[in-house]
């Protein structure tokens, strides 16, 4: 289960304590708000994408939206999201629940800018009820990022 991999990962570093487990589904960016009583924005959406047949995450934050322009200009191609089926193949957790901790080999992540606006944010944990409240630094560390892009665009306020 994807979620015990995620746990064992941060054991290695003694931090599983501070994965959340819930009684009701956050696999929404809406529906983890709601568990973790925060701002939706706050919540780290990890998306999928196949670039070259390969496996790209990005992780944003959850009021942040791919802006194709941007996506096309950065990876030279345009945005494909892996179905849900490719999803658990290629990165090894279920859509709702996909998060940049344990993937599987071959999983490149990228961090967007987006989520520099925050302290802390809260990415899932490999299951569609749990997350971990991280900073941006702990982010960094733990996702194994491959650098910072900006391929998102945020809501107009």
């Amino acid at each position: 289960m994807s979620i015990e991999n995620v746990k064992a990962f941060f054991k290695k570093f003694n931090m599983e304590d501070r994965i959340r487990e819930f009684d009701v589904s956050s696999a929404t960016v809406d529906l983890a708000a709601a568990a973790l009583h925060c701002e939706p924005q706050r919540i780290a959406k990890t998306l999928s994408f196949s670039i070259n047949e390969k496996p790209v995450l990005i992780v944003a934050a959850g009021d942040a939206r791919i802006d194709n322009r941007k996506f096309k200009e950065y990876f030279k191609t345009k945005a494909k999201m892996l179905t849900p089926d490719d999803v658990v193949k290629l990165v090894g957790h279920a859509v709702g629940g996909v998060c940049p901790f344990a993937d599987k080999e071959g999983v490149t992540v990228y961090l967007d800018e987006s989520l520099k606006r925050f302290k802390t944010v809260f990415p899932a944990c490999g299951s569609s009820s749990s997350a971990i409240e991280l900073t941006i630094p702990e982010l960094e560390k733990y996702s194994g990022y491959s650098e910072w892009i900006e391929v998102c665009k945020l809501p107009e306020v």
